[in-house]
This record gives structure tokens, sequence and C-alpha cells, in this order.
């Protein structure tokens, strides 16, 4: 006759089987009543009580089948799981070393160690680990997703995009691996197979909401917002509190025009995680772009998070912000942090003399109808083709147009590279033989600085297109001129200052004015002062939109005319004057329109009054352009530094004030001085293609001369020094 300790055994294991726990449970428990040393109830009791989150149970039940059993390494194995499981990493690690020793080839067992020593980041360990477990399981997935998590840590990001594929061969139904592989695919710029990566994983995995959220942030890359938002939405349906999902959300619905439902995004993202520094970016320069100012706080929280160096924050958005130059130089060297790439792959240039043409790139994603584009057009015809070869390199969408087709004309050779990863834009600027690569983008939106991460050309140059430093070790120089950036500032910058004189702007002389509407086509008053602010709404501060209500306080009659550059900028401001004291109705806001409608506008307008912190730029010389006198107040960055230098290009330097109250008063002096204003207006349009601003034989010379002593630099092998002709 069977023993009762068989018989009740017998019954556990039967009801165990048959899920029913709650019988088996209490069966175990009177078999170790009776047998102490049974093995198989002490095991299957730590096993019930780890399915039910009893891990108290479950830990002295498996310490007790290793007592009961210390040459067993499953006993092992399955305490260090409890022990990893409760966090008790180094608890943890030390019984899979044992249970290793009993039993070299347990691939769980060292998968499991790897994650733990992971977890302690002891990244060469658990890489080793995860060795371990496929050399005893070469089909071990769950080994290779894991090798894959540490080498993508570790900066060996081809090695981890191996061991992801290897998991797809090996699990195809693996929805994680697909994900991962993507976000590096992704980095690397392989953007449009990223994407077909993360829509298998959400397919595989419909309920996967960080695969939503991923599909969404590669969507909105490529240009496709309402296809992001969805995917978004998604995202945010099965995971209500995932802040990350959030931010992109509010990403989309700016691209796609609804800027109050943005904000209303980034804010769910901070209540869901309040030391959210990205999301705190975004909502501090967008309440801006909608001049909300009811949240002074904001901002100075976002300049202490980057002063803590507490978080990867967009450089752009510092430039409108009452950022310091140090402020601006830190946030940008904490984002390329993420674009370094490993030595290995970095391209060698060996400094050799040479003869024939210099040849000079231009990258960037706005050769089309943009401002950028405004400026350099004339530049790329005017350049001297019997000294300097010039390419065009484009990674942004062919939306055609006059001067898309302009520009591609103008170059010797034009390359979209678009759909190219960042190595292989890379490779192919460095199998154009480039010397000089100028980025045209610098750090604003969709901008791909990694491409000059790989270094493709051994001269790289930060101009034009981004207001401020780089922070990157790969960019040699910053175009500038010694107004913006005087000559004891060079601490403030990675890249040496390169000097152009007069001022670092080009222009383009080509452009036309449309023919001029009525003033009541433009909505304005057929008499009245007209103070003109056609700058973004991002850089209208409280401070200056206080001066010029006092200014139409006191000029009796005028109007302020402004871009409506959003739907909510009108509410705001509108609301502003109120607060003020001032008629809303005497602010008159200008419809977007195409460039040279919008230039041609600019003749019924007085004055142009320019902001701080952030100054206007192209938008500066457009008003110059137009014959439109351009008042300014210069600050201490390179971005509140730009319109003096235009200013005294055009020959203006009495409207380049120093200070709020003496813009304000300068302002005011004018208004009430009509023929002062006319000789100013006078000397202005007289001509102007004389001007130094507008002198573009002059500054494509002095520009391709800085290009010759940065190439005659590095031929000689001396490092980047700074240049001034």
């Amino acid at each position: 006759m069977p023993a009762p300790t068989d018989q009740l055994l017998q019954q556990a294991l039967a009801a165990h089987r048959r899920g029913a726990v709650a019988e088996a449970a209490p069966l175990y428990r009177r078999v170790l009543a009776i047998a102490p040393t049974n093995n198989v109830a002490c095991t299957n009791l730590a096993a019930i009580a780890t399915q039910a989150g009893d891990f108290d149970e479950a830990e002295a039940m498996f310490r007790r089948a290793v007592e009961l059993k210390p040459d067993a390494a499953e006993a092992h194995y399955n305490l260090g799981f409890i022990l990893q499981e409760r966090g008790k990493l180094d608890a943890a690690i030390e019984v899979y070393r044992r249970a290793l020793a009993l039993r070299p080839d347990m691939p769980q067992a060292c998968t499991n160690l790897g994650v733990a020593l992971q977890h302690q980041g002891k990244l060469d360990d658990a890489v080793a680990a995860f060795r371990q477990a496929i050399a005893g399981n070469p089909n071990h997935a769950d080994a290779y997703f894991n090798l894959g998590a540490v080498l993508r840590l570790q900066d060996h990001v081809d090695e981890a995009a191996a061991a992801y594929r290897r998991v797809v061969e090996l699990d195809p139904g693996h929805a994680a691996a697909r994900n991962n592989l993507a976000l590096i695919l992704s980095e690397a710029g392989e953007i449009r197979a990223a994407e077909a990566l993360q829509r298998q994983a959400v397919g595989l995995w419909p309920d996967y909401a960080e695969g939503h959220n991923n599909l969404g942030a590669l969507l909105l890359d490529q240009g496709r917002p309402q296809e992001a938002l969805d995917a978004l939405r998604a995202a945010v349906k099965l995971k209500p509190d995932y802040p990350e999902a959030y931010l992109n959300m509010g990403n989309a619905l700016r691209e796609l025009g609804s800027l109050a439902e943005a904000i209303d995004a980034y804010r769910r993202a901070i209540a869901l995680r309040p030391t959210y520094a990205e999301a705190l970016a975004q909502l501090v320069y967008h309440r801006s772009r909608a001049c909300d100012w009811s949240d002074a706080g904001a901002e100075a929280a976002l300049l202490s998070a980057v002063r803590q160096n507490a978080a990867r924050i967009p450089p752009f958005m510092l430039i409108p912000a009452a950022a310091t130059a140090t402020d601006q130089l830190l946030c940008a060297r904490k984002w390329v942090e993420h674009f370094a790439v490993p030595e290995q792959q970095v391209f060698q240039h060996h400094a050799v003399p040479r003869s024939g043409r210099l040849r000079i790139g231009y990258l960037s994603s706005d050769f089309h109808d943009h401002a950028t584009a405004y400026l350099i057009a004339e530049l790329i015809e005017r350049h001297d083709r019997d000294r300097f070869e010039i390419h065009g390199y484009s990674y942004g969408a062919d939306s055609g147009g006059a001067m898309r087709a302009r520009l591609v004309a103008a170059f010797d050779r034009f390359t979209d590279i678009d759909a190219l990863s960042h190595r292989d834009a890379a490779a192919r600027i460095r199998a154009d033989d480039i010397e000089i690569l100028v980025d045209l983008k610098g750090h604003t939106y969709r901008a791909r600085p990694k491409i000059l991460a790989f270094r493709p050309a051994p001269v790289q140059v930060n101009y034009l297109g981004f207001p401020g430093t780089m922070g990157a070790s790969f960019i040699d120089y910053i175009v500038a001129d010694d107004f913006i950036v005087p000559r004891d500032r060079q601490m403030l910058f990675t890249e040496k200052l390169a000097y152009l004189p007069d001022c670092y702007q080009p222009n383009d002389t080509r452009r036309e004015n449309a023919a001029a509407p009525s003033r009541a086509d433009c909505g304005l008053p057929a008499q009245g002062f007209v103070f003109c602010g056609f700058n973004n709404s991002f850089k209208i501060t409280p401070a200056f939109f206080a001066i010029w209500m006092r200014l139409l306080q006191q000029v009796p009659g005028s109007v302020l005319w402004l871009l409506e550059s959003n739907a909510l900028v009108r509410r705001n401001l509108s609301a502003a004057a109120v607060a003020a004291g001032v008629d809303p109705d005497r602010l008159v806001f200008a419809p977007m329109l195409p460039h040279g409608q919008h230039l041609a506008r600019h003749r019924h307008a007085d004055l142009f009054l320019d902001t701080l912190p952030c100054n206007a730029h192209t938008t500066a010389s457009d008003a110059l352009w137009a014959g439109l006198p351009v008042l300014t107040c210069a600050g201490e960055t390179f971005a509140g530094r730009v319109a003096g230098s235009i200013v005294r290009a055009a020959g203006l330097a009495e409207m380049v004030t120093n200070s709020p109250h003496d813009y304000e008063a300068l302002a005011l002096d004018l208004a009430r001085d009509p023929a002062r204003l006319a000789a100013i207006r006078s000397r202005l349009c007289a001509g102007r293609e004389n001007l130094p601003l507008f002198d573009m034989a002059k500054r494509t010379r002095d520009l391709e001369a800085l290009y010759a002593r940065m190439a005659e630099i590095w031929r000689s092998g001396q490092p980047a020094t700074p240049i001034a002709l």
C-alpha cells in the first residue's frame, strides 16, 4: 500500500495539472509537514507562490529546495530567478554562477545572468553571458534579443542590428525585436526600412503601445503627420499614461496646424512625467509661437534643466528664450552626444597639396521655397567656376517650384540624398571628394547632423541656417562677422570663428516684388502711422510687446501690423493689447503670403520694429530690400545680434540700439518726425544694390576667400584656426 506522503503528493500533482492551484498548494504543504525533505513539493509550492506574486514564500521555498539538493543546478537557477525578480541582483548573480558551475549548458541561466549584469551596468560581462548562452544554444532567441539591447547601449549598432535580425529569423513573431531593429535603422537614417519593420511589429502585436508610438515618430520624420497622429492615438488608447506618445502627438498636431491641441498634448506629457524636460522644451517653444505668456516659470524650469545638463533639448528651442550663449553651448554639446559615430567608421582625410578647382558642397533640406533658399540662391549662382566646383546635397522633399528649379540649375552638380542613410549619404559626399562641406541646417527642424558626424569632408562649416554653435567636434568653422560675434567670444563656440567683412548674410538681389496691394487690401486704415513687426510670432516677447503698446498709445492713429502665423496669435495678442489698455482693433494681422507678395506689402509700413532676444534675420533683409527701415536692439547671443549686422550693412547704423529703453525712445522719435524717417528711407532706397548688405559680388568673393583660407590651413596639416579677412 502506498505511503500517505505519496498519496498526498499524487493528489497535489493531479490538482496542479488541472490548474487547481488553490487545491494543490495545501496538499503540498501537508506533504512537507510529513516529509520536510520532499523536494518536489517544495519546488512546486515555490512555483505556485511565484505565479501568485508571493515572492516572500517563493524565495523561502526555493532556498529550501537548494538546501535539499545543493548539487542541483535547476534549484539554483530557480532561486536566482526569484531573487532577480525581487531586485536582489548581487544575490541572483551569485546563485546563477553556482548553477552554471554545476551545469554549464544552461542557456537560460546564462541569459538571466546577463540581464542581471546589464541592470548593474556591467555591460561587458553581460555580453559575455549572452554569448555563452548562444554558444550553448545557437537558436536561443531570448539571448540574441538581450545581446542586441546591450550592444546598442554600447553603441555597437551594427552588431546589435545583426542580433535583432537573428531574433527575427529564429522567431518571426517577435514584435519587440522588429521594434528595436527599427529604432536602430531610424537612428541611422534608414527611415523607410524602419517604417516597414515597425508596421510588421504592430501587425504582429496590435496591443503593442510602444510599437505604435515608434511608428508615429517614424511617420513624423517623413513629413506624414496625419498618419503619425493615427498611430499615436492608438498608442495612448492602449497606454493612457504614456508621456512619450503624448510628446510625439503634440509634434504631429503641431505639423497639422492644430497648435492649441499640440500644446494640450505637451501639457499632458508633463503631467504624466513632471521632470520631462524634452516635453517642457516643446511646450515653452510652442506657447511662445502662440504668444501665450501665462506661465513665466516654464522657461526658467527649462533653462534650469539645461544648466543641470539633465536632458537632451533641441538647441533651436533655446534661440528665442532668455538663454545666454553659455546656455546655448551647453545645450548644443548635450544634443550632439547622440550623434557620436564609432571612430572606425569616421572617414579619414590626408592633408596633401592639391591642384584644380576647390570642391565645395552645400548640405541642406531647404533647397526649395524657404528662407535659406532666398538668401543663398544668388550666392550659388555667383561662385567663380574657374576656381570652385559647387555641389548641392539635398535631403529634403522635392516640392518643385521655381526656387527648387533655380537652385538645381545653379549647382554644378545637385544630388538628392534624401533616401540614403546617414552613413551612405556621407559616403556619397566623400566619394565626390568634397574638400569643404557647408551645413546650411545646423540644429534646425529635420536637420541631419549625423551625416557630418561621419566626417565626409576634411573641412566642415556651420553657416547661415542655425544662429549659434552646433557644439560638435566634427564642425570646424562657423561663419560670422565681428558684430554678430565680437572677436573675444571664441570660447562660446566649439567651431573656430571665420569672419566675413561687412555682414555674414548673403542676399538675393535678383528677387522681384509683386505689384503692391492697396492699404485697404492689407486691412490697414487709409491714414495713420504703421508700425510693422513681421517677425515670426515665437520671437515676440512680453517686454517688447509692452514697448509696442506704449508706442501705440503715444502715436495717435497708429497701428501695429503683425503676421498671423498661427490661429492663436490674434486671440492672445489681442487680449494682451486689451490688458495694456490698447484697442485690439489697432492690431492688424497679415495672412501668410507667397514671398513676392509678402515683399510687396512692406511698402505700406513706415517702420519695422525688431524683437529680442531673437532678432529678425531673413525678415530684416526682406524689409530693407523692400525699402522699409528696420529698428533693432542688439542682444548678447548670435541670434540677438543678426539684425544689427544686417542693418549696419544697409548703411543704417543709427537704427541699431543697445537697450530696450533706447529702442523705445528712437521708435517714438521716428514716428513723431516724418521728415527724419523719410530721409532714412530715401537713403536706404537710393542705390540699394551698392549697399554692403546687397553687394553680392563682394559677398561671394569674400566667402570664397574664407573657403580658400580654410582649405589652405587644412592642406598645410594645421588644425582649424580663427580666420578674419
